[in-house]
């Protein structure tokens, strides 16, 4: 089998074509092909408006020696087919003590429990939200009514953060091992389109990638493993430097534990039973040999609680920022030299740059065709977050400009003050848009952030002289700040379990969100300069490019997303070194894609959930510093997306699996 690299073929070409070019990159007649597979596929915009794809292909030919020795030398072109194929490991023999419990059914639990399942371990799956055909139900309630379900939303519930995003399956992670193949792989045996398994930047789209989901949940189940949903993991039982169990509170605890009972009760005493009073509180304990974390990075509470039980963890680095939205036909043009790029489908962008102030601002998670959604996942606080259906059929793309912030910009060193920041920017966005997606257009959040910085060309100063200010005590804050919270913050021992805020710290949360609640722009007056001051602040068209375009006749792009949405300042959300970083990235992106800077362009906010802002230290063998405890995936801080959570999740059964016996 040969490997051929880059055959190149205009869009909208026949299986016929691909193999015509092949032959013809091989200099031997088509009928000398017996069999080709598509390896990849990429897009070769270089001379646009003329589009190929160019193909790696797997090909059995005729006299493959005679023909790899034509090519000797050139072995970037054609050379023989190595393909790591992936092999899960051969079982080990010790017996295990219990169940292993996987925690959490985003990517990364989802594939260890398939993957443990898969051969022959059982594995009990503890979700704290529901079924990903209810959460869905959940989810558009909430868009629709603004009510939001703490236990089940876009955050939280099967499938993970990732069931509502763009269903991007392209990784950094090297795939030596085959890992990355095998998550493919399951995905297009369970539903998933063929093509992913080779497209340079596959995606499934959110309403595949549910329909997914539950087909793996369903065969984790037919293969003896136990899924179990809103069952919430409130503490964990540690002897001797050994996890021993669980407890889980759930609605349903007596039904569900009924059929554990019956999976577990031919080959071992059943390992579910009530909480005995004092031992770890109330709740349903379920005695384990094996506890996988794939907690997911919004878990604030169990972050909370596993910090309270001693598992080492500490801060990381993460990214904050701020939605842009844009025509999708602008970047169609930009990227492909085409408003209408036929069967390319919408086109996606990647851009970066670096500050004066060194802090690195970049896209993230673009999504075209897609929507800005609300993400949020506890009251009172607003996140977004991007999506796109299968066919990135929506008017704009979207992406999100996110600066990179460090545990030194917290204010704490804490191992949860990363948690505490999230939450303070959260709460801002929520009490500027009043509990709906505040949105604001970039030429006048541009004009606040100026101002703010001291007027025109004061971001370029303040960059090159601010240093390493931390990000965490910005000097003027749309809300006024719960006291408590904050002197907790600034001491390192703030606690991120909303759930246990206190009343008073409630009700003054909530007074402080509605004193400074954003002014509806429906209601702002046309007539005076303070309410064209108000105008622009809120986020209306009021620069001066997008009035001269008003006049004429030209219409602006409109914010699409899923979930109520106002005009508000947008400007007073992020700390004002964040936000003068987003305007000299957006500056110089449009140096990159024409239009990107637009005054036109709709920022919204505030995109705090990129990854974990936590990791939980495990070793070599993947486990924490107490036995028998494995950290896991985006959460505990090892992947950053679907596949490289996907492919950790194997990791940490393939851990299991060496050392335990079915």
């Amino acid at each position: 089998m040969l490997r051929v690299n880059q055959v190149k073929v205009r869009t909208g070409h026949s299986e016929a074509d691909l193999r015509r070019q092949t032959a013809f990159v091989l200099r031997i007649p088509e009928e000398n092909i017996r069999t080709l597979r598509i390896v990849r596929q990429s897009v070769d915009a270089r001379k646009k408006p003329a589009i190929f794809y160019s193909y790696s292909v797997d090909v059995s030919i005729k006299d493959e020696d005679r023909v790899l020795h034509r090519f000797r030398g050139k072995e970037n072109l054609v050379c023989r087919a190595v393909e790591a194929e992936y092999r899960f490991p051969t079982p080990g023999s010790r017996e295990r003590k219990g169940p292993a419990v996987i925690v959490g059914t985003g990517p990364a639990g989802l594939f260890c429990g398939y993957f443990l399942a898969l051969h022959g371990y059982r594995p009990i799956l503890l979700e704290r939200g529901r079924c990903v055909e209810e959460r869905r139900r959940d989810v558009e309630t909430f868009w629709e009514t603004g009510k939001l379900d703490t236990a089940s939303n876009v955050q939280f519930g099967e499938g993970g953060a990732g069931t509502f995003s763009d269903g991007k399956l392209n990784t950094l992670v090297k795939d030596r091992d085959g890992r990355n193949k095998a998550v493919l792989e399951t995905f297009v045996k369970f539903g998933a389109k063929e093509s992913i398994c080779y497209e340079a930047k596959p995606h499934i789209g959110t309403d595949v990638l549910c329909d997914v989901v539950k087909r793996m949940r369903e065969e984790i189940i037919r293969l003896g493993g136990e899924v179990r949903f809103e069952s919430r993991v409130t503490n964990i039982r540690v002897e001797d430097g050994r996890v021993r169990g669980v407890v889980v509170e759930g609605p349903d605890a007596a039904r569900e534990r009924t059929s554990v009972e019956r999976a577990h009760s031919e080959d071992e005493e059943c390992p579910v039973r009530e909480a005995r009073d004092g031992e770890e509180g109330p709740g349903e304990y379920i005695e384990c040999g094996q506890l996988v974390l794939a907690i997911g990075h919004s878990a604030r509470d169990t972050f909370s609680m596993l910090s309270k039980r001693g598992v080492p963890m500490e801060a990381k680095s993460f990214a904050v920022g701020l939605r842009v939205e844009h025509p999708q036909r602008m970047i169609n043009e930009s990227q492909y030299g085409t408003g209408e790029p036929g069967d390319l489908g919408a086109a996606p962008y990647k851009v970066t740059a670096k500050t004066g102030q060194g802090r690195g601002v970049y896209s993230f998670c673009m999504c075209p065709g897609g929507y800005v959604v609300n993400a949020s996942s506890e009251e009172g606080r607003t996140a977004v977050n991007g999506m796109s259906y299968s066919d990135r059929g929506g008017q704009n793309a979207n992406s999100a400009i996110i600066v990179t912030v460090t545990p030194e910009d917290f204010g704490s060193e804490h191992p949860l003050a990363g948690i505490a920041f999230q939450r303070r920017l959260e709460e801002r966005a929520y009490a500027v848009g009043g509990g709906k997606i505040p949105v604001q257009r970039y030429g006048d959040f541009r004009r606040c952030v100026e101002e703010a910085a001291g007027g025109d060309g004061g971001i370029q100063k303040r960059s090159q002289t601010r240093g390493q200010e931390g990000l965490g005590d910005r000097q003027e804050s749309p809300v006024k700040e719960n006291p408590t919270e904050s002197l907790a913050a600034r001491q390192g021992s703030q606690a991120v379990d909303s759930q246990t805020e206190s009343q008073a710290a409630r009700q003054e949360s909530q007074a402080a969100r509605q004193g400074s609640q954003a002014v509806d722009s429906q209601t702002a007056s046309q007539e005076s300069p303070a309410a064209i001051r108000q105008e622009q602040r809120d986020g209306r068209k009021t620069c001066p490019q997008a009035i001269e375009a008003k006049r004429r006749g030209e219409s602006s792009p409109e914010p699409q997303c899923r979930g109520a949405w106002t005009w508000a300042d947008v400007s007073r959300i992020l700390p004002e070194a964040c936000n003068e970083a987003i305007v000299e990235g957006m500056e110089a992106f449009g140096r990159q894609i024409a239009g990107f800077d637009s005054p036109d362009a709709c920022l919204s906010g505030v995109e705090s959930r990129t990854s974990s802002p936590v990791r939980i230290h495990r070793d070599d063998h993947l486990q924490s510093e107490i036995r028998g405890l494995y950290p896991c995936g985006e959460g505990a801080g090892f992947a950053g997306g679907i596949v490289s959570a996907a492919m950790d999740g194997i990791r940490v059964a393939e851990a299991i699996a060496r050392e335990f016996a079915p």
